[in-house]
């Protein structure tokens, strides 16, 4: 049986079973229902689904968080399938508060340092560059993409310390959607659905305090395709279920392999099997069309990202009581 077979689920069961596992940690937090925020991709969509199957749909609030360099595509999509569902929804626009919290001007302080005249009506993205980072290059290298307002495209390398200002920026969308999230779950007496999947928990493709932090994480041990097989089944429609995944994050169009991933879902997915479970880079090669030192660049990326993950994935304890009686 080949890795990309292996990964067939029975949609059927395994929706059996994460409807009654969110019923039962619902139950456990004592929550009257459920808080997923949609974005009009595949992984909160099928969350949602999951959330009004196991629960009803009026126990389910869909939230659209749009922001001023969101797709207004994404939210009409989110809204259609809040329709179709039969749940409740809010549109909360968060541009202001991020206007507020400075998210695009100290993004833009240090786009500047490499681009001192970009300003209002340009565009821009980061992305890996650089040539094929997975073979063998020591390091990630990230650019910034430009696009001015006459449509004129050029691309600079961003220095460690710009990569982490821009960063932390724009993981201001992710967080502002949370503190969202949460002020609706807790006036609700909800729990907080969580979204990312298990090639985004592994790799660490979410932010702490963000899209990270939730109550419940259905399909965080499901892998891309996976969650596509179960989205078909729960009736997902199917421009939702075949489109490209994307940041969400950035004004210029970008999808979250060429921010993040280093190949196409599709294959990662089998990648990341073939990694977990010790096939030799020469099997996956092989059953993915590539050559082995590709997919030797590939293992290598996958260990860097769990190292980065580590710190994603950290939950802090407290210091034992001092048991000293003196």
């Amino acid at each position: 049986m080949t890795i990309r077979a292996s990964l067939r689920l029975d949609p059927a069961a395994e929706a059996d079973r994460l409807c009654s596992e969110i019923t039962r940690q619902v139950a456990e937090l004592r929550r009257r229902g459920v808080v997923v925020a949609m974005s009009g991709g595949v992984d909160s969509s099928t969350c949602a689904a999951l959330a009004a199957r196991a629960l009803g749909p009026g126990r389910v609030l869909g939230l659209m968080l749009p922001e001023r360099e969101g797709g207004a595509n994404d939210r009409d999509t989110a809204v259609g399938l809040a329709e179709q569902l039969g749940i409740d929804y809010l549109v909360e626009p968060i541009g202001s508060t991020l206007e507020a919290a400075g998210c695009y001007s100290r993004r833009d302080e240090a786009i500047h340092e490499l681009v001192p005249g970009y300003g209002e009506g340009w565009r821009s993205k980061i992305g890996l560059g650089g040539g094929d980072r997975t073979k063998g290059r020591a390091g990630i290298v990230y650019y910034l993409t430009v696009q001015s307002p006459e449509g004129r495209t050029s691309e600079h390398r961003l220095s460690a310390a710009q990569l982490r200002q821009i960063m932390a920026a724009t993981n201001f969308k992710q967080r502002v959607r949370k503190m969202f999230e949460y002020y609706h779950a807790e006036r609700m007496h909800y729990a907080v659905v969580g979204t990312p999947n298990r090639l985004e928990y592994d790799q660490g493709f979410f932010v702490k305090g963000g899209d990270g932090l939730a109550d419940i994480k259905p399909i965080g041990h499901l892998y891309k395709c996976q969650v596509i097989q179960l989205a078909e089944y729960l009736g997902v429609p199917e421009a939702i279920r075949t489109q490209v995944s994307t940041t969400a994050t950035y004004s210029l169009p970008q999808t979250q392999e060429e921010f993040y991933f280093a190949l196409p879902l599709a294959e990662f997915d089998v990648a990341l099997a073939g990694y977990e479970r010790g096939a030799s880079p020469e099997t996956v090669a092989a059953e993915l069309g590539l050559d082995a030192e590709r997919v030797a660049g590939v293992y290598r990326d996958i260990e860097r990202r769990r190292e980065t993950a580590r710190y994603l994935h950290h939950v802090p304890s407290a210091p034992a009581a001092n048991e000293s009686r003196d």
